[in-house]
């Protein structure tokens, strides 16, 4: 029997934050008692070989930093020893809950030591003995293998794989058999037992009930696709004998030799014992590998339920070249940035966030760091009297579209790239500040989001700021502020007045080339030192600035790659120095109504999103929350279905919260930190990066406080 379970008993996963009291991220506790000050204290479960299943240790852990687990999914996760790979999987939400509702004979494909090979689920197995109440018992997955010789010798079967949640990497459900998993019992080399959680199936009575039930849903199924024409070239599902379910496509049609009906020729998926390599009867109908050939009445073919689409959509596929997606209504009103507490459900999993097409993922990686939670760029694209004409009004619709649905198809891409008006952005690939400029200044109708004075006191606009020094002039791990600032000073370059947005580009020219192999991204950029004619701080004392010098920039003894202004008198003193005697201050514009000794406000960016770009594909985290954990990662073309000719790609988005663990540590350790032996996103944040984008904190509250969406 199993262990009774606990009533109201919580189970939780580490999803973020350091090593605090015993827990770490990604390990699996249950919920002991809840503090006043929101921290959580639970029994810490372990999932070695020795112990399996054993409440470790009592511990703390903060609320904000769990997600909570039924105990099914608890017992999952636990027999999957490496806790990052147990995170891997919690951030694929649509995969897991696949796995957490299997039923016997669903197919599935498994990672194995062979590659990756198909298989049927036939039990759901508890590791672990039944010593205490505590226990949380580990479950795993016996699966058969499709390429296993069904006609076995009257010898006792040999054990089948166990596999942990982890190790499936695709699910396709059976609609054939739709009684729950049955159980077995097993004895493997680790303490394994059939589970009997599950609701009885024993009563004929509910046997017969669902028995029909599931006659009555292939029925259905069969019914609503009788009416498509079945050809060569079809991709098709036939059900066996035995009730599994084998899939293929129509390499031949006619009516053999000694039938009477039409039958079908099909080249399966995978192989399979009996079946041949195109031949039936002594006779070639066509060729394949063996047996993949399977020869069966055209009456027990049905179209493939794991695709949606008939033959003639599938015509419609290969010109267009989009999967089918869920209807969307437009609305009159335009959506707002989708609010932290939804973006996990509303944006992260596969086919979500914007469908890549035709080297589109400068477009695609560009419009989701904008448009999907910046509150500052929606306050600046607000124009009613350009609301009508088509292109601003097709941005219009994919920016609702990705906000209220989470997804949008490549054919909303490819209507905006016609509209662009260059045949070049239809077809090829293009710098995201190409792509930034049109957008503000030929579909929104903007000013340029900067406006630089340069020495000579000359003002000119501009949409993006490009960084340019030499690379002697930094470290070889920078932060996005010391390159701006050096950039800025060495180019005697000012802001007139404080961006609402501010696109840095990173010094890296082409696919390739990089100038520093990482960049350490500033989550906020203080921005007061480069204001054209604002009062400054003194370096030293923190008085009224009145001297600034370059050529203290890069001095070791005075924070490197800081801008680096003084008061009258610590100009003085620092310059008496005799590595600094020969440096040439310059003077600073003091407002006339400042005092000397006031306090200077300081004026900072806030990083919002950051394009990154490897090997000519471009991919972009987001930060869609206050909170620092609250990290997105977006491919648009993360996977592919089909061909080059009749497939399409499959966006995806992760949650990385990671990414906020990493950033939130102090700038000098990060510094001195070894990046190659941080978590695989935050390497890639690091060493790809080429756009980093911020936004003015001020905007956006503004916005909020006016009452706008």
């Amino acid at each position: 029997m199993e262990p009774k379970t606990v009533r109201n008993e919580k189970f939780f996963i580490v999803i973020r934050g350091k090593s605090r009291k015993g827990f770490c991220r990604g390990c699996i506790g249950r919920v002991e008692a809840e503090t006043p000050r929101g921290e959580l204290i639970g029994l810490l479960y372990s999932s070695s070989s020795s112990n399996a299943g054993t409440p470790k240790r009592g511990g703390v852990v903060m609320r904000e930093d769990i997600y909570l687990l039924t105990r099914h999914q608890a017992q999952l996760l636990l027999y999957v020893s490496n806790t990052s790979k147990r995170l891997d999987l919690l951030c694929n939400p649509q995969l897991f809950s696949a796995i957490c509702e299997l039923s016997q004979d669903d197919l599935v494909v498994v990672k194995h030591k062979k590659g990756h090979l198909p298989g049927l689920v036939k039990n759901l197995m508890q590791i672990g003995k039944k010593d205490s109440i505590e226990d949380l018992h580990m479950l795993g997955f016996e699966v058969e293998f499709l390429d296993s010789d069904p006609k076995l010798s009257s010898k006792k079967p040999a054990p089948q794989p166990l596999f942990s949640a982890v190790d499936i990497i695709q699910v396709v459900p059976s609609y054939s058999v739709p009684l729950g998993l049955h159980w077995k019992d097993g004895l493997y080399r680790k303490a394994v037992t059939r589970v009997n959680s599950m609701p009885s199936i024993g009563s004929s009575a509910r046997l017969v009930r669902m028995s029909r039930a599931g006659q009555d849903v292939t029925q259905n199924q069969q019914r609503s696709t009788s009416h498509v024409p079945l050809e060569v070239g079809s991709m098709v599902e036939v059900v066996s004998s035995n009730g599994t379910t084998v899939y293929g496509v129509i390499q031949w049609l006619g009516i053999p030799g000694g039938k009477m009906d039409e039958w079908a020729g099909i080249e399966l998926d995978y192989e399979v014992n009996g079946c041949s390599d195109g031949m039936y009867e002594g006779q070639r109908y066509f060729t394949c590998k063996g047996n993949r050939a399977l020869f069966v009445p055209i009456t027990k073919c049905s179209p493939d339920s794991r695709f949606v689409f008939s033959p003639a959509e599938r015509e419609t596929l290969k010109t267009s070249e989009t999967p089918p997606v869920p209807p969307f209504e437009e609305s009159e009103e335009d959506a707002p940035p989708v609010p932290e507490s939804e973006v996990l459900s509303v944006l992260v999993g596969k086919m979500k966030g914007i469908q890549g097409h035709i080297n589109s993922c400068y477009l695609d990686a560009t419009l989701f760091s904008l448009f999907s939670s910046s509150v500052a760029v929606d306050s600046m694209c607000k124009r009613p009297a350009d609301s009508e004409q088509p292109i601003t009004c097709t941005l219009r619709r994919l920016v609702n579209r990705l906000r209220r649905q989470g997804f949008v198809p490549a054919e909303s891409v490819m209507n905006l790239r016609k509209q662009l008006g260059c045949d070049t952005f239809r077809t090829d690939e293009k710098d995201p500040e190409e792509f930034i400029t049109v957008l503000f200044k030929k579909v929104l109708y903007m000013e340029p989001l900067l406006k630089l004075r340069s020495e000579g006191e000359t003002s000119q606009g501009a949409y993006t700021l490009q960084i340019f020094l030499e690379k002697e002039q930094m470290g070889q791990m920078p932060t996005v502020q010391q390159l701006l600032d050096t950039s800025c000073l060495s180019g005697d370059l000012k802001f007139e007045t404080m961006p609402s947005c501010l696109i840095v580009q990173m010094p890296r020219f082409g696919n390739e080339y990089k100038m520093f192999s990482h960049i350490i991204p500033s989550t906020e950029l203080d921005i007061t030192d480069l204001l054209y004619n604002s009062p400054r701080e003194c370096f030293v004392c923190g008085h009224l600035a009145e001297f600034e010098c370059l050529q203290c920039l890069p001095d070791r003894k005075l924070q490197p790659g800081r801008i680096k202004q003084y008061c009258a008198t610590c100009n003085s003193q620092v310059h008496t120095h005799p590595s600094r005697c020969s440096h040439s201050p310059s003077a600073l514009a003091v407002p006339a109504d400042v005092a000397p000794d006031s306090p200077v406000p300081k004026h900072k960016m806030q990083l919002f999103a950051v394009l990154c770009i490897k090997t000519s594909h471009y991919v972009s985290f987001v930060k869609y929350g206050p909170s620092p954990h609250s990290w997105l990662f977006f491919d648009s073309m993360a996977d592919r279905s089909g061909d080059d000719q009749s497939g399409y790609n499959i966006p995806e988005i992760r949650a990385c919260p990671e990414v906020g663990d990493y950033l939130c540590q102090p700038e000098e350790e990060l510094a001195q930190a070894n990046p190659f032996q941080a978590p695989e996103l935050v390497r890639r944040l690091l060493c790809d990066s080429y756009m980093f984008l911020y936004q003015n904190p001020a905007t956006a509250r503004s916005k909020i406080n006016n009452g706008e969406p």
